[in-house]
């Protein structure tokens, strides 16, 4: 399969596409420009400045949105009103990453160190009553993060360690009985996932140029080409759940190299998504 370009080269880093009716479509971030884009029914691509880092975001029960910023989170109303919580740590050389929402409402986000130090980083969540909690310490780059759809499971993966994990997933207990679910070698970059109605799990592979499909017994049967090289991430949109939209980025990458880096893609892979899972707060 191979994915077909949306849109132009909008991001330098694109990250965290999600879908959600609340919002009319698909939303995604420019992270390192610190603003949320979002996708017009006509194509065209609003932007909206959200802090100095927009690292993920998932729609909230109430309406707007909870987004991830540089060292926290924030939370935007239904209005659109902004309001950031109380930073989570103050070292200025760490920032948050990716994340998604718990079956339960709650909404976890990781870190990582700019320069990207080994164990420097770790994963956090955010609770209804605006509260944030370390769940996870000595994380080197915190990225995907999703849950089974019967919720009993998690998929996550920190790209240092290139390899997919998955965990036992219960409200009280958390994240419990990690162990690999796809080992890659050592070229492979696991970045953002996302998981299907039918429990398998879609994992952009940074620098392949491509998204792959893993059976709930991690065995890979099916590839999506992407014609940009840096996916970052993946989500199911559409009426129907039933398009894959891939991320990319252009950072690092010289002028003219990669020319559809930055944009988005889509592409039709006959499987549909489950319904974004929002925050509870």
């Amino acid at each position: 399969m191979r994915a077909e370009q949306v849109t132009d080269p909008v991001a330098y880093h694109a990250e965290g596409p999600v879908w959600s009716d609340r919002w009319g479509g698909l939303r995604w971030v420019d992270m390192l420009a610190g603003d949320v884009l979002s996708l017009g029914a006509d194509g065209t691509v609003r932007r909206r400045h959200v802090g100095d880092i927009a690292a993920a975001l998932r729609p909230r029960r109430g309406g707007g949105a909870v987004i991830a910023v540089e060292r926290g989170f924030a939370l935007e109303d239904a209005d659109g009103t902004l309001r950031p919580l109380e930073p989570v740590w103050s070292d200025p050389g760490v920032r948050m990453n990716e994340g998604g929402c718990d079956p339960d409402g709650r909404f976890w986000c990781g870190s990582m160190a700019y320069d990207q130090r080994p164990g420097g980083a770790a994963l956090y969540r955010l609770d209804s009553d605006g509260a944030a909690h370390t769940m996870m310490a000595g994380v080197t780059v915190s990225n995907g993060l999703d849950w089974s759809p019967d919720g009993s499971l998690a998929y996550y993966d920190d790209t240092a360690t290139h390899r997919i994990d998955v965990f036992d997933y219960d409200r009280d207990t958390g994240l419990t009985g990690r162990r690999p679910f796809v080992q890659f070698h050592d070229d492979g970059n696991p970045d953002g996932l996302t998981v299907d109605a039918d429990g398998g799990v879609w994992v952009a592979l940074y620098g392949s140029g491509a998204v792959h499909r893993y059976t709930p017994a991690g065995v890979l049967d099916a590839v999506v080409e992407v014609p940009a090289a840096q996916v970052t991430a993946c989500t199911f949109g559409g009426p129907r759940l039933d398009q894959l939209f891939v991320t990319s980025s252009r950072e690092n990458l010289a002028p003219g190299d990669d020319p559809l880096a930055g944009a988005l893609f889509r592409a039709d892979v006959g499987v549909s998504g489950l319904s974004v899972r929002e925050f509870a707060g």
